[in-house]
């Protein structure tokens, strides 16, 4: 019984050890900045209205981004309006910067809702919101972005 108790007690121990020592092969990161560089129509192929947009992602850390893909998605005035997904992204080195570009769609049923909301509102300020998700290959965690702030409609 003891014997028993003993054995439980050290494959409890050896998980704990190798649980912490799994914990400690990930490398804590800062999030990346990222900024709108620039934003502009495509032509469509019969599907609905299609946008490029160019990401610059400035990395803080010592590591690369080696990306495997992002989702993402912005919202005007608290409805989502264009989503997207890509895989296609260049490595970008320690503390330095790169371009990435992505492929958004648009969701027109909210962008009619946000423009007749608009119509019955006098705001002068839309806010936006743009989120993503961001995977790594390897070990290293998700990142999860958010940019919040407000559009002058004067």
């Amino acid at each position: 019984m003891i014997r028993r108790a003993a054995a439980c007690l050290l494959i409890l121990f050896s998980w704990a050890i190798l649980l912490t020592a799994c914990a400690s092969l990930t490398t804590p990161m800062d999030p990346p900045n990222v900024s709108l560089e620039s934003f502009s129509s495509e032509p469509s192929e019969g599907g609905g209205p299609r946008f490029l947009i160019k990401l610059r992602v400035q990395n803080p850390n010592e590591q690369s981004l080696d990306i495997s893909g992002i989702s993402y998605s912005i919202a005007l005035a608290g409805r989502e309006v264009l989503t997207g997904v890509s895989k296609d992204i260049p490595v970008i080195e320690g503390y330095s910067e790169g371009i990435v570009t992505l492929d958004a769609s648009l969701k027109l049923f909210q962008m009619l809702r946000l423009l007749a909301s608009l119509g019955q509102s006098e705001a002068d300020k839309l806010t936006y919101r743009f989120a993503a998700k961001i995977d790594f290959k390897g070990l290293v965690p998700t990142q999860r972005l958010e940019e919040e702030g407000e559009l002058s409609l004067k």
